[in-house]
């Protein structure tokens, strides 16, 4: 990968794991999710916007595939905190985070697999003749009948994980190049269904131009307009675009009146389909009189991880002729892409006075609006 990190490398303006995770958390058999990291991208897989809620723990990994994925199953075999470890016969899900192209349909057929038969991975037959070659010259031919190819996610229900790592310990002189090379050394079946050929492992730079190929041909990108308009009212700060401005008076509204933030907020809301801010935060007694707009925009972008659609683009204006806010508009972008999981590139942020015109000309109120582009999943 020419010393870039594979997982980290960009595709459609996110992270190859950022695709990868989105994809599992979207699948209904899955409960919690354990990220583990390498040393050198830990703090910044730990402080990404584009985690999944899903994700309950982002763990250091070890220097073999194994110690990694044995850190990721003690997590999850000492269960959450407060509750009591998960059962015995709970499935494991090992999943390359170089292969964002995993579709739920996979994951559910090895889950159940694997609930049936102990442990389960997917396949692919080998479609191209094998030589052996030595000394770069041709040995021989192989026989393909019976040979195929791994992939992830592979699964093992837990106890026999832990009765494989008994006998072979994650630190031990072995070394298991995936899962099922641990079982099999323990004599503990693994049961295969059928793989996916779109279930790519990016290896090399020129996987992550054919991923993103995929991609765009499993979805389609949606555009969302979102519009608001709130009054000056009594006190302060002023909350706008997701950060806090001192010495400017607060807008009124059930809120904290951001009308920035709900510009974005039904702008998201409107590419996904999923309606309008009013009607997922009535002003009553169902929505916190007083809640800060970062939450709303938080459920918002959670209601679209469930739609399977994932922001791309945020552009908005906000038109005030009070306060001056061109010091302000890149504290606003920055705060506005981490809130919706963008990389601070994919967000615009931009002001007018509204020439004079109108209430937000005379400084009476301010307005906004947003546009936003989402890609839905298939």
């Amino acid at each position: 990968m020419n010393g870039v990190d594979k997982v980290l490398a960009p595709i459609a303006g996110r992270p190859v794991l950022a695709w990868t995770l989105d994809a599992i958390a979207a699948s209904p058999v899955v409960a919690r999710i354990v990220v583990v990291a390498s040393a050198g991208n830990i703090d910044s897989v730990r402080g990404a916007p584009w985690l999944p809620d899903r994700v309950e723990r982002v763990v250091l990994g070890g220097d073999r595939r194994q110690a990694s994925v044995a850190a990721g199953v003690d997590v999850l075999a000492a269960g959450r905190a407060g509750e009591t470890p998960d059962a015995a016969d709970g499935v494991v899900l090992v999943h390359d985070g170089a292969r964002p192209l995993v579709t739920g349909a996979l994951i559910e057929a090895v889950a159940d697999a694997t609930a049936r038969h102990g442990a389960a991975i997917p396949v692919m037959p080998v479609a191209e003749t094998v030589k052996r070659v030595a000394d770069d010259l041709i040995t021989g031919t192989v026989d393909r009948t019976d040979l195929v190819t791994a992939q992830t996610p592979q699964g093992v229900r837990a106890d026999l994980f832990a009765r494989a790592y008994e006998r072979f310990p994650p630190d031990g002189p072995e070394t298991w190049t995936d899962e099922a090379a641990l079982l099999e050394a323990c004599r503990i079946a693994v049961h295969v269904v059928p793989g996916d050929p779109s279930n790519l492992k990016v290896t090399q730079p020129a996987d992550l131009e054919r991923v993103e190929m995929l991609l765009a041909g499993t979805a389609t990108t949606r555009v969302g307009i979102g519009h608001d308009s709130h009054p000056f009212g009594p006190g302060g700060p002023l909350a706008l675009g997701g950060i806090v401005i001192e010495g400017a008076p607060r807008l009124t509204g059930h809120s904290d009146g951001d009308v920035a933030l709900h510009a974005v907020a039904d702008a998201l809301l409107g590419a996904a389909g999923l309606g309008d801010l009013g009607g997922v935060f009535p002003a009553d007694e169902r929505t916190p009189r007083g809640i800060a707009s970062r939450e709303l925009v938080a459920e918002v972008c959670a209601r679209l991880g469930s739609a399977r659609c994932r922001p791309v683009a945020v552009d908005l204006t906000i038109v005030a002729a009070r306060p001056r806010l061109a010091d302000h508009l890149g504290e606003m972008r920055s705060a506005i892409a981490g809130l919706v999981g963008l990389d601070e590139a994919a967000v615009n942020v931009k002001a007018s006075t509204g020439n004079l015109d109108g209430s937000e000309g005379a400084g009476r109120t301010i307005s906004a609006l947003a546009v936003a582009t989402v890609v839905a999943s298939r």
